[in-house]
């Protein structure tokens, strides 16, 4: 596969111009809920298409996906400057912050995006040290995944697999293969989930001590389960929260109070949720970022439980 060369990227911690992104009409995006059986490590199986000749867009910060691409070549740039081409049967590892996309089209993509305990119960890697990365997935999920990743590609190449069907696939993938967590290990994910879900501007304090482990312990496990340490975390999913209250179509004034009172001030908001979600607050309910829209959907936060 030939990997295109990327243009300047917008600076990271720049909001993407309008004119840069590719506009909703011309994409085509399938959500198709997980099964119960995968619910809790799978937030959405997707199949996304756009046949423009160059499509560019942001991914949102996210803990990883597993993601197959039957058309189209690219990379994805990194905010260390590192840049990795969408291998056809890939796997993006949990990103720390938003990351521009470039690909010569057409592009179509479908697979999983994963949950904090569906990476660590399909991959065993630790999220922080393996974080912002995109790899080819049988380095990771074995050659037997990369065996199916190919034979998927080659049917909805033909036409005799849809995109939904392919993404199922990869679905009925994660059940067969996510392997136990420790129990331990598995309380403190829910733990942090409810600390994340619980406050915008959650106390750090507040976690020592959870699943019966000491405070330095538990910033070792957050890092090693959700990519970032505590509060890095905690700044992460508070701008995430914050983007998503601000894309819908109403904001409750208790809402609009508590994300003014999540921030410094409004200077300060607009960089926490460009850094991590890639635009400025006043394009977050813009139509033409159903992508955006989507993956910021409260829905796809379920790792948060208040």
């Amino acid at each position: 596969m030939s990997a295109k060369t990327l243009p300047p990227a917008v600076p990271i911690g720049s909001a993407a111009p309008a004119s840069a992104l590719t506009p909703a009409a011309l994409i085509s995006i399938d959500y198709i809920d997980p099964p119960a059986a995968i619910a809790p490590l799978v937030t959405t199986l997707y199949h996304f298409r756009c046949d423009e000749p160059v499509i560019r867009d942001i991914q949102p910060a996210a803990i990883g996906q597993i993601c197959l691409f039957p058309h189209g070549s690219g990379e994805i740039q990194f905010a260390d400057g590192r840049r990795d081409p969408n291998h056809p049967v890939g796997l993006l590892t949990p990103l720390s912050r938003a990351t521009p996309i470039v690909v010569d089209g057409p592009f179509h993509a479908f697979g999983a995006a994963l949950t904090p305990l569906g990476w660590a119960a399909l991959t065993g890697l630790h999220a922080g040290e393996h974080r912002d990365r995109l790899l080819p997935a049988a380095s990771v999920l074995g050659e037997d995944f990369g065996e199916l990743g190919e034979a998927l590609l080659n049917a909805y190449r033909g036409g005799t697999m849809s995109g939904r069907d392919c993404a199922r696939a990869v679905g009925d993938f994660v059940a067969a293969n996510a392997r136990p967590v420790n129990p331990r290990h598995l309380a403190l994910i829910v733990a942090v989930g409810h600390w994340l879900g619980a406050s915008f501007n959650p106390d750090t304090a507040k976690l020592s001590g959870a699943a019966g482990y000491s405070a330095r312990q538990v910033q070792r496990l957050v890092e090693r389960y959700f990519g970032l340490p505590p509060r890095g975390l905690a700044r992460k999913y508070r701008a995430l929260r914050a983007a998503a209250l601000l894309s819908g179509p109403y904001l409750a004034p208790e809402d609009e109070s508590a994300i003014s009172e999540a921030f410094f001030d409004q200077p300060h908001m607009i960089r926490e949720i460009t850094h991590f979600v890639g635009r400025t607050p006043a394009r977050l309910s813009d139509p033409s970022m159903p992508y955006l829209a989507e993956m910021i959907d409260p829905r796809n936060l379920r790792e948060l439980r208040s």
